[in-house]
């Protein structure tokens, strides 16, 4: 049964808020786009799993995998479309204040589909008929928060994939411990 306390708590701290916060940190920053760029990783869902752990909920991994298909599917046609438009365009626009005009502006899109995908990550999470298929009471972790974490993203293979040579396994797996400790310092809001 879930604890409603747990719940209660995480419907008065919207996804999108603690994202906003939780990112806020530079050194999170860094490790969510070393993620994204070296592991493939999906940093929304990242991000829903953090929720989850700073409230002590984690979600089912049968109807995880559900949900993760649609939600890839709105990263690989929307908000990868965007970023990779944004990126594309940033040799151009440190020459033309019109194209860096039109960068931002993509900017502004692809952080509002990254938006628009957490509260769609969130609404699923908070269905209120599916709580007890969803989410589940987390156990305490008193160890490896990092490797739970990755184990929650099912990037168990990322290790065995991860080519060393440019040093990605490293880089990956600071990233991680960087998320976990920050995690475990994650102060919600009472």
């Amino acid at each position: 049964m879930l604890d409603s306390n747990r719940l209660r708590r995480l419907e008065q701290m919207p996804l999108w808020d603690f994202a906003l916060a939780f990112y806020a940190d530079p050194e999170v920053e860094r490790a969510c786009l070393a993620l994204q760029d070296a592991g493939g990783v999906d940093v929304c869902e990242l991000l829903l799993h953090g929720w989850l752990y700073v409230h002590g909920l984690e979600a089912l991994p049968d109807a995880l995998a559900e949900q993760r298909q649609s939600r890839e599917a709105w990263q690989r046609e929307v908000t990868q479309v965007l970023r990779h438009l944004r990126r594309s365009l940033k040799p151009e626009a440190l020459n033309s204040d019109s194209i860096a005009a039109l960068r931002k502006t993509i900017q502004k899109a692809e952080l509002q589909a990254e938006r628009e995908n957490l509260q769609r990550w969130q609404s699923w999470a908070l269905e209120v008929v599916a709580f007890e298929g969803r989410l589940k009471n987390a156990a305490p972790r008193s160890q490896d928060v990092a490797k739970w974490l990755q184990d929650s993203l099912y990037l168990a293979q990322l290790d065995k994939e991860c080519v060393d040579t440019s040093g990605a396994r490293e880089s990956v797996s600071q990233a991680f411990q960087v998320l976990a400790t920050r995690l475990d310092r994650f102060e919600v809001p009472r």
